[in-house]
């Protein structure tokens, strides 16, 4: 029975968010939405379950919610102080950089988050990733301090997704 819910829910968690955004989109709940939006939680990640080969081991969803929460927060932030540059700076006093981030994570789901994070808060980008996976390149809109947007990505995001990623 174990073996048969782990076929049919390769990835419960992606079932239940597809059936959540699903009803979500509707606008208007009805009983035959919710069943097609379980049809759809269902169906797509039973689908595509030959591209996913392995899922994270020791994911800790406790630990994502407060990341997430962040994350939000950051976004906000970020846009605010993205409208401040562009409105406040003139383009000749723009200090755009390159950083090279080394990374301590390895699983490519906690650095697909790391990239993701980056390129969703306003005035960071994630632009490469080196072919051993262990170095982020990002470009920064503005800043006097490269090293230090480093160490902020670091102890900010990547050390939290250690913590979600065991």
């Amino acid at each position: 029975m174990k073996r048969f819910f782990a076929w049919l829910f390769p990835h419960p968690l992606l079932t239940l968010i597809l059936a959540i955004v699903w009803i979500l989109l509707q606008n208007k709940f009805s009983a035959g939405m919710f069943v097609f939006g379980v049809i759809l939680g269902v169906v797509i990640p039973r689908a595509t379950a030959a591209f996913w080969p392995e899922r994270p081991a020791g994911f800790k969803l406790s630990k994502m919610i407060p990341y997430a929460l962040m994350v939000i927060w950051d976004i906000m932030v970020a846009n605010v102080q993205v409208a401040w540059i562009v409105l406040t700076v003139p383009n000749s006093k723009l200090k755009p950089a390159w950083i090279i981030i080394p990374l301590e994570l390895r699983q490519p789901e906690a650095i697909t988050l790391l990239a993701g994070t980056i390129t969703l808060t306003p005035g960071t980008v994630s632009a490469d990733l080196s072919e051993s996976g262990h170095y982020l390149l990002v470009h920064v809109l503005h800043t006097d301090d490269p090293d230090a947007e480093r160490d902020g990505i670091k102890s900010r995001y990547e050390a939290r997704l250690k913590e979600i990623f065991v």
